[in-house]
């Protein structure tokens, strides 16, 4: 027996329940292909973690993320999309004896199920320090997104943790807000390309961002009523302090600060797919076709599409997961007819081919 035999069998599988997931299940529901949505161990996704959405288009007075996602998620089941708790442990392919291959999901719990196409929108986790005070005040003056949450601190002092890109980026962003931006880095050279680096040291010179180098975060204070009020921080002269706490030369010390702003990286969520023979860069975001034509969200694995900060390791915005949680439906979508005209033909095919045998 087939280990697909048991399994309860869908047209479409979508693996998370962010922005990109659901609008993916929004339009494959609307066009009569049953997706099964998968929420995940972080159910709705990186914008649950925003208290305020304001750059969201349609919503001129902004919206929470919890609402805009419970939002969503409602106009999927209207339009006929299954949500379920579930987080996948595994995805693997069968080969059948007609057109198409088969996908084996199986959840963390045991359960299996099986599709004809399947859509990653799994998203992209935040990377966070795990210090006292990080749980209680994400959302609440603590952010892993600038372009997000950014306008809601002006004329604060927001500190940005981190050594690569995205922390000058980020940083240099900032000061369109900000009284002044202060970059926290655990060493003194910084991981980001020379025109990140060279953009920050301009408006370094310039009194808009203060380099806090050699330091580290070790605590968040405040409150989800007012935010975050200051941080406990660490210094030693040759860097990486916190493993060096029990050194005399290491200085700890508290910093006022409005706002923090982590930017040191995403993991994307991919694990899932490692038994398939799908190209990944060096990070595990998922390689598409991309181009300007249909099929952009297409992996290498024919009825594997990807969409949202699985792919995306740039932009990292709703309304682009949104964008491409669109595309990768309509792109399922053309897979799913392809297949169903290959299936009728072959179906056809075989009373013939029986009777030229006889």
């Amino acid at each position: 027996m087939s280990k697909s035999d048991s399994a309860e069998h869908r047209r479409l599988i979508i693996a998370g329940s962010g922005i990109s997931g659901l609008t993916a299940a929004i339009y494959a529901a609307r066009s009569n292909n049953d997706p099964l949505v998968f929420e995940g161990d972080e159910p709705g996704g990186q914008l649950t973690l925003t208290t305020d959405v304001d750059n969201f288009p349609g919503f001129p007075e902004g919206i929470s993320g919890p609402e805009l996602v419970t939002n969503m998620k409602d106009q999927a089941r209207k339009f006929g999309a299954e949500v379920e708790n579930g987080v996948i442990d595994s995805v693997d392919v069968e080969d059948g004896d007609g057109p198409g291959r088969t996908f084996h999901v199986t959840l963390t719990n045991g359960e299996t199920y099986t599709s004809d196409a399947f859509i990653a929108a799994s998203g992209a986790s935040a990377r966070t320090l795990g210090i006292p005070g990080e749980d209680e005040l994400m959302g609440y003056g603590l952010s892993t997104c600038a372009t997000c949450d950014g306008a809601f601190f002006r004329d604060e002092k927001i500190v940005v943790v981190g050594g690569g890109d995205a922390a000058c980026e980020e940083a240099v962003f900032l000061t369109k807000f900000a009284s002044t931006v202060y970059l926290v880095h655990r060493r003194d050279e910084f991981r980001a390309e020379d025109y990140w680096i060279d953009r920050m040291m301009e408006h370094v010179d310039d009194g808009d961002i203060e380099l806090k180098l050699n330091t580290e975060v070790t605590e968040l204070h405040g409150t989800q009523e007012e935010g975050v009020d200051h941080a406990t921080m660490v210094h030693h002269p040759e860097g990486h302090p916190t493993d060096k706490l029990d050194d005399p030369e290491t200085e700890e010390f508290d910093f006022d600060a409005g706002a923090v702003f982590y930017a040191i990286g995403h993991t994307p969520n991919t694990d899932y797919l490692e038994g398939l023979d799908v190209e990944m860069d060096d990070e595990g975001y998922l390689e598409t076709v991309g181009g300007d034509a249909g099929g952009q969200t297409a992996t290498g694995v024919p009825g594997l599409f990807g969409a949202g900060d699985v792919v995306d390791f740039h932009y990292q915005q709703a309304i682009t997961a949104g964008g491409m949680g669109c595309k990768a439906a309509l792109d399922a979508d053309s897979y799913l007819e392809d297949l169903e005209r290959e299936r009728a033909a072959a179906d056809a095919e075989a009373p013939a081919a029986a009777e030229s045998d006889d």
